[in-house]
């Protein structure tokens, strides 16, 4: 089932709702290390292309010099240091102000030129000297006219010179105004995208640590893995060197009595017949695979076959194994089988609270989901998490099996 999931990189929402929270932190981190691995595989592979391919090297030409100070080091100034050095805000002011003022006066220069060329164009034909005026009688006449005119038109010249001058003068203020107000403006956005950087940077480093706190805890599951690995292995050897030098054979079990039961004596083999989906199953559907696949493996009962094991119940819900599980103390618990899916979920009572673990039935063995201990049958996983801890708690065990209602029994339909 993990391998399935971790090829396709997807898991069902109903499969997905069976995890608890410590299932599914196993799960992502198996399938960020699936990523991980694959996007090496790729960059690996687009070095040897580029490895493949030679380009030439480019040879730079930028330099950069640093202004020294009298004792031929590099030059530093720290602002704010000097008593007499202005606050940052108010540097910003005075170099908008100025940058204001020059841009304005720029503009002003040019419109005054223009002003004063459409003036002389205006005025350029009464500076004109008559050369005509000497040698006419009747120019005599008309000089104090003339004369009166000039001045007439001089005053008119020095009086739109004057409009003129306010005019540029009153736009250079407005433009001055203007182009301080739009740095100003300018200057508000950048601080408002420096608040959003730090936001972003405060919500990289909580990602960042999230990110450490799931890699911790990855560690400790491969750490209490590994431990369960090495006492398992440990154990098998014991066994061997005690067959090898002597020991008592082990007692066969005893037949099972008789039941109400229709059981086949045949080898332990999984109906091909049968499907298995990951996806979400009827009841029938369930009750059919529990009963032509897991009835012949023997899965419900004890290891002498003499009765169903009392920790085992039949298809009941989550909040029923925890009604069941909230009458007893820590460290009770009970094998239910999934009502969603084809397997089963054990259900425990913690310190923390009832917590819930998918065991994947799958390849003809059974193994918490995430977990990489595989085992032959249900009561051997129930015996080795009586003497080990359950992986994602760190030292949680089994306890005591919490059994039936009284007057109930809950798999009553996987048998009849």
């Amino acid at each position: 089932m993990l391998q399935q999931i971790l090829s396709d990189m997807y898991i069902e929402p109903e499969l997905l709702a069976e995890l608890n929270e410590e299932q599914k932190q196993v799960l992502f981190f198996k399938m960020r290390e699936e990523q991980v691995r694959r996007w090496k595989e790729r960059e690996a592979g687009l070095e040897k292309e580029e490895a493949k391919t030679v380009k030439p090297e480019r040879v730079s030409v930028k330099t950069v010099s640093w202004m020294k100070a009298s004792d031929n080091d590099v030059w530093v100034w720290v602002m704010g240091e000097h008593p007499d050095d202005k606050p940052y805000d108010k540097i910003c002011d005075e170099i908008m102000a100025e940058r204001a003022a020059l841009q304005a006066q720029k503009e002003a220069e040019e419109l005054r030129a223009k002003k004063e060329a459409e003036l002389e164009k205006r005025f350029s034909g009464l500076y004109m000297e008559s050369e005509d005026a000497a040698r006419q009688e009747e120019a005599r006449k008309a000089a104090a006219l003339e004369k009166s005119r000039k001045e007439d038109f001089k005053r008119r010249e020095e009086e739109e010179r004057r409009k003129a001058e306010e005019e540029v003068r009153r736009l250079k203020e407005e433009r001055e105004q203007q182009i301080y107000m739009n740095m100003k403006e300018l200057q508000c956005q950048r601080k408002g995208q420096d608040k959003e950087e730090k936001a972003w940077q405060d919500s990289l480093r909580k990602s960042k640590a999230a990110d450490q706190r799931r890699r911790s805890l990855a560690k400790q599951t491969r750490e209490d893995h590994r431990r369960r690995s090495l006492k398992a292995v440990e154990r098998g050897r014991v066994a061997a060197i005690t067959k090898a030098f002597g020991g008592e054979k082990p007692v066969a079990a005893p037949k099972p009595k008789p039941r109400n039961l229709t059981l086949s004596n045949e080898p332990l083999q999984r109906r091909a017949g049968v499907r298995r989906s990951l996806s979400s199953s009827s009841r029938k559907e369930i009750i059919r695979w529990f009963r032509e696949e897991q009835l012949t493996l023997r899965v419900c009962f004890q290891d002498d076959d003499s009765r169903i094991a009392p920790w085992f119940h039949g298809i009941i819900s989550r909040q029923e194994a925890e009604d069941l599980l909230s009458k007893g103390s820590p460290g009770a618990f009970l094998v239910r089988v999934s009502e969603r899916i084809f397997g089963y979920v054990l259900s425990y009572q913690s310190p923390d609270g009832i917590k819930h673990f998918l065991i994947d039935a799958t390849d003809s063995c059974y193994m918490l989901l995430g977990d990489q201990i595989k085992f032959a049958s249900l009561g051997e996983l129930v015996e080795y998490y009586k003497e080990e801890p359950l992986p994602p708690s760190g030292g949680d065990r089994l306890l005591h099996a919490c059994g039936q209602k009284p007057g109930t029994l809950d798999y009553a339909d996987l048998f009849t």
